[in-house]
Protein backbone atom coordinates (compact mmCIF):
# COMPACT_ATOMS: atom_id res chain seq x y z
CA UNK A 1 0.00 0.00 0.00
CA UNK A 2 1.30 3.46 -0.94
CA UNK A 3 2.70 5.54 1.88
CA UNK A 4 0.80 8.83 2.24
CA UNK A 5 1.82 12.15 3.74
CA UNK A 6 -0.31 13.10 6.78
CA UNK A 7 -1.18 16.38 5.06
CA UNK A 8 -2.56 14.48 2.08
CA UNK A 9 -4.89 12.54 4.39
CA UNK A 10 -6.00 15.73 6.12
CA UNK A 11 -6.63 17.64 2.88
CA UNK A 12 -8.41 14.66 1.31
CA UNK A 13 -10.99 14.72 4.10
CA UNK A 14 -11.54 18.47 3.66
CA UNK A 15 -11.87 17.91 -0.08
CA UNK A 16 -14.56 15.25 0.37
CA UNK A 17 -16.41 17.46 2.83
CA UNK A 18 -16.44 20.23 0.24
CA UNK A 19 -17.57 18.02 -2.65
CA UNK A 20 -20.39 16.42 -0.66
CA UNK A 21 -21.65 19.66 0.92
CA UNK A 22 -25.26 20.34 -0.05
CA UNK A 23 -26.07 23.66 -1.63
CA UNK A 24 -29.11 25.71 -0.69
CA UNK A 25 -30.99 28.71 -1.98
CA UNK A 26 -29.77 32.03 -0.62
CA UNK A 27 -32.87 33.27 1.18
CA UNK A 28 -31.40 36.76 1.63
CA UNK A 29 -31.83 37.44 -2.10
CA UNK A 30 -35.11 37.78 -3.98
CA UNK A 31 -36.20 39.34 -7.26
CA UNK A 32 -38.76 36.82 -8.51
CA UNK A 33 -36.75 36.09 -11.65
CA UNK A 34 -34.21 33.59 -10.34
CA UNK A 35 -32.77 32.12 -7.15
CA UNK A 36 -29.15 32.50 -6.19
CA UNK A 37 -27.44 29.68 -4.29
CA UNK A 38 -25.47 30.08 -1.09
CA UNK A 39 -22.28 28.33 -2.20
CA UNK A 40 -20.31 28.40 -5.43
CA UNK A 41 -20.55 25.18 -7.41
CA UNK A 42 -16.85 25.19 -8.29
CA UNK A 43 -13.79 26.90 -6.80
CA UNK A 44 -10.05 26.31 -6.80
CA UNK A 45 -10.61 24.06 -3.78
CA UNK A 46 -12.63 21.66 -5.94
CA UNK A 47 -9.51 20.78 -7.93
CA UNK A 48 -8.30 17.24 -7.08
CA UNK A 49 -5.18 17.07 -4.94
CA UNK A 50 -3.53 14.88 -7.58
CA UNK A 51 -3.63 17.81 -10.01
CA UNK A 52 -1.62 20.06 -7.68
CA UNK A 53 0.62 17.97 -5.45
CA UNK A 54 3.19 15.25 -5.90
CA UNK A 55 1.61 12.85 -3.38
CA UNK A 56 4.72 10.68 -3.00
CA UNK A 57 6.43 11.63 0.33
CA UNK A 58 9.77 10.48 -1.04
CA UNK A 59 9.78 13.10 -3.80
CA UNK A 60 7.69 15.73 -1.97
CA UNK A 61 8.55 15.44 1.74
CA UNK A 62 7.10 18.89 2.57
CA UNK A 63 3.92 18.20 0.57
CA UNK A 64 4.30 21.38 -1.48
CA UNK A 65 2.06 22.36 -4.34
CA UNK A 66 3.96 21.64 -7.53
CA UNK A 67 1.34 22.86 -10.02
CA UNK A 68 -0.93 25.29 -8.22
CA UNK A 69 -4.39 26.40 -9.37
CA UNK A 70 -5.42 30.03 -9.07
CA UNK A 71 -9.11 29.89 -9.97
CA UNK A 72 -11.95 27.93 -11.58
CA UNK A 73 -14.55 29.94 -13.43
CA UNK A 74 -16.22 30.54 -16.84
CA UNK A 75 -17.82 27.22 -17.77
CA UNK A 76 -19.90 25.63 -20.46
CA UNK A 77 -22.66 23.36 -19.20
CA UNK A 78 -24.70 20.47 -20.54
CA UNK A 79 -27.06 17.73 -19.37
CA UNK A 80 -26.24 14.31 -20.78
CA UNK A 81 -27.61 10.86 -19.94
CA UNK A 82 -29.22 12.10 -16.72
CA UNK A 83 -26.07 13.79 -15.40
CA UNK A 84 -24.95 17.41 -15.30
CA UNK A 85 -21.61 18.35 -16.82
CA UNK A 86 -19.55 21.49 -16.58
CA UNK A 87 -16.52 22.21 -18.75
CA UNK A 88 -14.78 24.77 -16.60
CA UNK A 89 -11.96 27.16 -17.28
CA UNK A 90 -9.17 26.32 -14.87
CA UNK A 91 -6.33 28.80 -14.51
CA UNK A 92 -3.03 27.63 -13.09
CA UNK A 93 -0.70 29.75 -11.01
CA UNK A 94 1.25 30.20 -14.25
CA UNK A 95 -1.72 32.11 -15.77
CA UNK A 96 -2.34 29.45 -18.43
CA UNK A 97 -5.95 28.29 -18.67
CA UNK A 98 -7.18 24.85 -19.62
CA UNK A 99 -10.46 22.95 -19.73
CA UNK A 100 -11.66 20.35 -17.26
CA UNK A 101 -14.88 18.35 -17.03
CA UNK A 102 -16.79 18.16 -13.75
CA UNK A 103 -19.89 16.02 -13.37
CA UNK A 104 -22.68 15.60 -10.83
CA UNK A 105 -26.08 14.01 -10.32
CA UNK A 106 -27.30 17.42 -9.16
CA UNK A 107 -27.27 20.73 -11.06
CA UNK A 108 -26.34 22.75 -7.95
CA UNK A 109 -23.76 20.76 -5.98
CA UNK A 110 -21.63 17.64 -5.87
CA UNK A 111 -19.54 18.45 -8.93
CA UNK A 112 -16.44 16.30 -9.13
CA UNK A 113 -13.72 16.62 -11.75
CA UNK A 114 -12.87 13.63 -13.91
CA UNK A 115 -9.41 12.10 -13.52
CA UNK A 116 -7.68 14.28 -16.12
CA UNK A 117 -8.22 17.70 -17.69
CA UNK A 118 -8.89 17.96 -21.43
CA UNK A 119 -5.73 17.71 -23.53
CA UNK A 120 -6.57 19.38 -26.83
CA UNK A 121 -5.00 18.33 -30.10
CA UNK A 122 -1.98 20.61 -30.59
CA UNK A 123 -2.99 21.86 -34.04
CA UNK A 124 -2.17 25.55 -33.52
CA UNK A 125 1.57 25.98 -32.78
CA UNK A 126 1.10 29.70 -32.18
CA UNK A 127 -1.67 29.19 -29.60
CA UNK A 128 -0.70 30.19 -26.04
CA UNK A 129 -3.95 30.08 -24.10
CA UNK A 130 -7.50 28.70 -24.35
CA UNK A 131 -10.60 29.60 -22.34
CA UNK A 132 -14.38 30.08 -22.03
CA UNK A 133 -15.84 27.07 -23.84
CA UNK A 134 -19.50 27.05 -24.86
CA UNK A 135 -21.09 23.62 -25.28
CA UNK A 136 -23.71 23.10 -27.99
CA UNK A 137 -25.76 19.94 -28.52
CA UNK A 138 -26.18 20.31 -32.27
CA UNK A 139 -28.85 18.65 -34.35
CA UNK A 140 -26.10 17.02 -36.44
CA UNK A 141 -25.47 14.66 -33.49
CA UNK A 142 -22.26 16.14 -32.13
CA UNK A 143 -21.58 18.19 -29.01
CA UNK A 144 -19.46 21.16 -30.04
CA UNK A 145 -17.20 23.22 -27.83
CA UNK A 146 -16.42 26.72 -29.09
CA UNK A 147 -13.76 28.60 -27.16
CA UNK A 148 -11.25 31.42 -27.34
CA UNK A 149 -7.89 30.50 -28.82
CA UNK A 150 -5.37 33.19 -27.89
CA UNK A 151 -1.98 33.83 -29.46
CA UNK A 152 0.65 36.55 -29.19
CA UNK A 153 0.29 39.41 -31.65
CA UNK A 154 3.67 39.45 -33.38
CA UNK A 155 2.82 42.45 -35.58
CA UNK A 156 3.44 44.97 -32.79
CA UNK A 157 6.20 45.46 -30.23
CA UNK A 158 3.96 44.95 -27.22
CA UNK A 159 4.38 41.92 -24.98
CA UNK A 160 0.73 42.10 -23.86
CA UNK A 161 -0.73 42.34 -27.38
CA UNK A 162 -2.74 39.25 -28.35
CA UNK A 163 -4.82 37.79 -31.16
CA UNK A 164 -8.12 36.04 -30.39
CA UNK A 165 -9.75 33.39 -32.56
CA UNK A 166 -12.69 31.03 -32.08
CA UNK A 167 -11.44 27.48 -31.62
CA UNK A 168 -13.77 24.52 -32.22
CA UNK A 169 -13.79 20.97 -30.88
CA UNK A 170 -16.45 18.28 -31.02
CA UNK A 171 -17.27 15.17 -29.06
CA UNK A 172 -20.08 12.71 -28.40
CA UNK A 173 -19.15 11.65 -24.89
CA UNK A 174 -17.18 14.55 -23.32
CA UNK A 175 -14.20 12.19 -23.18
CA UNK A 176 -12.77 12.09 -26.69
CA UNK A 177 -12.41 15.50 -28.35
CA UNK A 178 -11.71 16.21 -32.01
CA UNK A 179 -10.09 19.56 -32.81
CA UNK A 180 -11.52 21.28 -35.89
CA UNK A 181 -10.10 24.30 -37.72
CA UNK A 182 -10.60 27.68 -36.06
CA UNK A 183 -13.54 29.76 -37.25
CA UNK A 184 -12.69 32.40 -39.86
CA UNK A 185 -14.73 35.57 -40.21
CA UNK A 186 -13.73 37.47 -43.32
CA UNK A 187 -14.79 40.90 -42.09
CA UNK A 188 -13.58 40.63 -38.47
CA UNK A 189 -9.85 40.31 -37.70
CA UNK A 190 -10.49 38.73 -34.30
CA UNK A 191 -13.24 36.79 -32.50
CA UNK A 192 -14.14 36.01 -28.91
CA UNK A 193 -17.35 34.91 -27.16
CA UNK A 194 -18.54 32.86 -30.12
CA UNK A 195 -21.52 30.52 -29.70
CA UNK A 196 -22.73 27.84 -32.10
CA UNK A 197 -26.51 27.82 -32.60
CA UNK A 198 -27.96 24.35 -31.83
CA UNK A 199 -29.88 24.03 -35.09
CA UNK A 200 -29.16 24.50 -38.76
CA UNK A 201 -30.35 27.80 -40.19
CA UNK A 202 -31.17 27.62 -43.87
CA UNK A 203 -29.24 24.37 -43.96
CA UNK A 204 -26.10 25.99 -42.57
CA UNK A 205 -24.22 26.15 -39.28
CA UNK A 206 -25.05 29.39 -37.49
CA UNK A 207 -22.75 31.24 -35.12
CA UNK A 208 -23.21 34.17 -32.77
CA UNK A 209 -20.00 36.16 -32.96
CA UNK A 210 -18.37 39.24 -31.48
CA UNK A 211 -16.71 41.21 -34.29
CA UNK A 212 -13.44 42.70 -33.03
CA UNK A 213 -10.86 45.03 -34.52
CA UNK A 214 -8.26 43.97 -31.98
CA UNK A 215 -7.95 41.88 -28.80
CA UNK A 216 -9.71 44.38 -26.51
CA UNK A 217 -11.90 46.60 -28.67
CA UNK A 218 -15.11 45.43 -30.28
CA UNK A 219 -14.57 48.04 -32.96
CA UNK A 220 -17.01 48.74 -35.73
CA UNK A 221 -19.03 45.57 -35.14
CA UNK A 222 -21.27 47.30 -32.64
CA UNK A 223 -22.64 44.27 -30.81
CA UNK A 224 -23.29 40.55 -30.99
CA UNK A 225 -22.95 39.31 -34.54
CA UNK A 226 -24.64 36.47 -36.42
CA UNK A 227 -23.27 34.57 -39.38
CA UNK A 228 -23.65 31.35 -41.33
CA UNK A 229 -21.12 28.85 -42.62
CA UNK A 230 -21.58 25.97 -45.04
CA UNK A 231 -19.08 23.47 -43.66
CA UNK A 232 -18.10 22.94 -40.00
CA UNK A 233 -14.90 21.26 -41.21
CA UNK A 234 -13.98 24.47 -43.02
CA UNK A 235 -15.78 27.08 -40.91
CA UNK A 236 -15.80 30.37 -42.76
CA UNK A 237 -18.32 33.19 -42.27
CA UNK A 238 -18.50 35.63 -45.16
CA UNK A 239 -20.89 38.11 -43.57
CA UNK A 240 -21.91 39.02 -40.03
CA UNK A 241 -25.02 40.98 -39.12
CA UNK A 242 -25.59 42.54 -35.70
CA UNK A 243 -28.26 41.17 -33.37
CA UNK A 244 -28.10 42.71 -29.87
CA UNK A 245 -26.48 46.12 -30.37
CA UNK A 246 -24.17 48.07 -28.09
CA UNK A 247 -25.73 51.33 -26.95
CA UNK A 248 -24.49 54.52 -25.32
CA UNK A 249 -24.90 54.82 -21.54
CA UNK A 250 -26.24 51.31 -21.07
CA UNK A 251 -24.89 48.05 -19.63
CA UNK A 252 -23.47 47.20 -23.08
CA UNK A 253 -21.77 50.50 -23.83
CA UNK A 254 -18.18 49.19 -23.89
CA UNK A 255 -18.73 45.63 -25.06
CA UNK A 256 -21.24 42.82 -25.22
CA UNK A 257 -21.00 39.20 -26.21
CA UNK A 258 -22.95 35.99 -26.46
CA UNK A 259 -22.97 33.83 -23.35
CA UNK A 260 -24.87 30.58 -22.97
CA UNK A 261 -26.18 28.61 -25.95
CA UNK A 262 -29.66 29.96 -26.81
CA UNK A 263 -32.63 28.16 -25.25
CA UNK A 264 -35.46 27.26 -27.63
CA UNK A 265 -39.01 28.06 -26.49
CA UNK A 266 -42.41 28.41 -28.13
CA UNK A 267 -41.98 32.19 -28.20
CA UNK A 268 -38.39 32.43 -29.40
CA UNK A 269 -34.76 31.75 -28.56
CA UNK A 270 -33.73 32.97 -25.10
CA UNK A 271 -30.21 34.40 -25.04
CA UNK A 272 -28.25 34.94 -21.84
CA UNK A 273 -25.36 37.26 -22.69
CA UNK A 274 -22.90 39.64 -21.04
CA UNK A 275 -22.62 43.39 -21.23
CA UNK A 276 -19.72 45.63 -20.24
CA UNK A 277 -19.48 49.28 -19.29
CA UNK A 278 -16.53 51.31 -18.11
CA UNK A 279 -16.35 52.90 -14.67
CA UNK A 280 -13.80 54.84 -12.64
CA UNK A 281 -12.91 51.50 -11.01
CA UNK A 282 -12.53 49.67 -14.34
CA UNK A 283 -14.79 47.56 -16.53
CA UNK A 284 -18.02 46.24 -14.98
CA UNK A 285 -19.42 43.01 -16.44
CA UNK A 286 -23.06 42.02 -15.99
CA UNK A 287 -25.38 39.42 -17.51
CA UNK A 288 -28.45 40.35 -19.53
CA UNK A 289 -31.09 38.57 -21.58
CA UNK A 290 -32.87 38.97 -24.89
CA UNK A 291 -35.01 36.83 -27.20
CA UNK A 292 -34.67 36.25 -30.95
CA UNK A 293 -37.22 34.99 -33.42
CA UNK A 294 -37.73 31.27 -34.03
CA UNK A 295 -37.96 31.95 -37.76
CA UNK A 296 -34.95 34.28 -37.83
CA UNK A 297 -32.54 33.71 -34.90
CA UNK A 298 -30.67 36.90 -35.80
CA UNK A 299 -33.73 39.10 -35.17
CA UNK A 300 -34.24 40.39 -31.62
CA UNK A 301 -37.91 40.39 -30.62
CA UNK A 302 -37.58 41.16 -26.88
CA UNK A 303 -34.81 42.91 -24.95
CA UNK A 304 -35.65 43.98 -21.39
CA UNK A 305 -33.76 46.96 -20.09
CA UNK A 306 -30.95 46.62 -17.58
CA UNK A 307 -29.10 43.59 -16.29
CA UNK A 308 -30.36 40.16 -15.33
CA UNK A 309 -27.48 39.30 -12.97
CA UNK A 310 -24.87 41.64 -11.51
CA UNK A 311 -22.12 40.87 -8.98
CA UNK A 312 -23.45 40.91 -5.42
CA UNK A 313 -21.68 40.90 -2.05
CA UNK A 314 -18.64 38.60 -2.15
CA UNK A 315 -19.10 38.04 -5.87
CA UNK A 316 -17.65 41.50 -6.42
CA UNK A 317 -14.23 40.50 -5.10
CA UNK A 318 -11.67 38.43 -6.95
CA UNK A 319 -8.92 38.42 -9.55
CA UNK A 320 -10.90 40.81 -11.78
CA UNK A 321 -13.35 42.51 -9.46
CA UNK A 322 -16.92 43.62 -10.16
CA UNK A 323 -17.54 40.99 -12.82
CA UNK A 324 -20.12 38.29 -13.55
CA UNK A 325 -19.86 36.27 -16.72
CA UNK A 326 -21.70 33.29 -18.17
CA UNK A 327 -20.99 30.89 -20.98
CA UNK A 328 -23.17 28.01 -19.83
CA UNK A 329 -26.78 27.20 -18.95
CA UNK A 330 -28.83 24.02 -18.76
CA UNK A 331 -32.52 23.99 -19.69
CA UNK A 332 -34.26 20.83 -18.48
CA UNK A 333 -37.27 19.21 -20.12
CA UNK A 334 -39.41 20.18 -17.10
CA UNK A 335 -38.74 23.86 -17.78
CA UNK A 336 -36.11 24.47 -15.09
CA UNK A 337 -33.11 26.53 -16.16
CA UNK A 338 -29.75 26.60 -14.40
CA UNK A 339 -27.44 29.50 -15.28
CA UNK A 340 -23.80 28.92 -14.44
CA UNK A 341 -22.02 32.21 -13.92
CA UNK A 342 -18.58 33.14 -12.69
CA UNK A 343 -17.83 36.01 -10.37
CA UNK A 344 -14.76 38.21 -10.63
CA UNK A 345 -12.84 35.64 -12.70
CA UNK A 346 -12.42 33.52 -9.57
CA UNK A 347 -15.25 31.03 -8.88
CA UNK A 348 -18.39 29.54 -10.44
CA UNK A 349 -21.95 30.00 -9.16
CA UNK A 350 -25.38 28.81 -10.22
CA UNK A 351 -28.75 30.56 -10.43
CA UNK A 352 -32.03 28.68 -10.88
CA UNK A 353 -34.97 29.96 -12.87
CA UNK A 354 -37.39 28.57 -15.46
CA UNK A 355 -38.28 29.05 -19.11
CA UNK A 356 -41.63 30.58 -18.11
CA UNK A 357 -39.97 33.07 -15.76
CA UNK A 358 -37.36 34.07 -18.33
CA UNK A 359 -40.02 34.60 -20.99
CA UNK A 360 -42.16 36.65 -18.59
CA UNK A 361 -39.08 38.69 -17.71
CA UNK A 362 -38.04 39.18 -21.33
CA UNK A 363 -41.41 40.14 -22.79
CA UNK A 364 -42.93 42.05 -19.86
CA UNK A 365 -39.95 43.99 -18.53
CA UNK A 366 -39.80 47.35 -20.32
CA UNK A 367 -36.96 48.10 -22.72
CA UNK A 368 -34.37 50.71 -21.80
CA UNK A 369 -35.72 54.03 -23.17
CA UNK A 370 -32.09 55.29 -23.21
CA UNK A 371 -32.71 58.70 -21.53
CA UNK A 372 -33.04 59.54 -17.84
CA UNK A 373 -36.18 61.62 -18.28
CA UNK A 374 -37.90 58.77 -20.07
CA UNK A 375 -36.68 56.24 -17.48
CA UNK A 376 -38.27 58.34 -14.73
CA UNK A 377 -41.50 58.57 -16.72
CA UNK A 378 -41.43 54.79 -17.13
CA UNK A 379 -40.96 54.24 -13.40
CA UNK A 380 -43.57 56.87 -12.54
CA UNK A 381 -46.13 55.04 -14.63
CA UNK A 382 -45.39 51.80 -12.76
CA UNK A 383 -45.81 53.61 -9.43
CA UNK A 384 -49.08 55.20 -10.58
CA UNK A 385 -50.49 51.81 -11.62
CA UNK A 386 -49.46 50.27 -8.31
CA UNK A 387 -50.91 53.05 -6.16
CA UNK A 388 -54.16 52.94 -8.11
CA UNK A 389 -54.37 49.18 -7.65
CA UNK A 390 -53.58 49.34 -3.92
CA UNK A 391 -56.28 51.98 -3.36
CA UNK A 392 -59.01 49.74 -4.78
Amino acid sequence: MAKLHPKYIELSKKYEDLITRKNEVDETFYNGIYDRYKYPVLTRDHIPLTWKYDVNPATNPYFMERLGVNCVFNAGAIELNGKYYIVARVEGNDRKSFFAVAESDSPVDGFRFTDYPILLDDTCPEETNVYDMRLTKHEDGYIYGVFCSESKDTTVNDLSAAVAAAGIVRTKDLKTWERLPNLKTLNSPQQRNVVLHPEFVNGKYAFYTRPMDDFIDTGSGGGIGFGLCDDIMNPVIDEEIITSKRKYHTITESKNGAGAVPIKTDKGWIHIAHGVRNTAAGLRYVIYAFVTSLNDPSKVIAEPGGFLIAPLKGERVGDVSNVVFTNGAIAKENGEVYIYYASSDTRLHVAKTSVDRLLDYAFNTPEDPLRSVECVAQRTELIRKNLTYLQQ
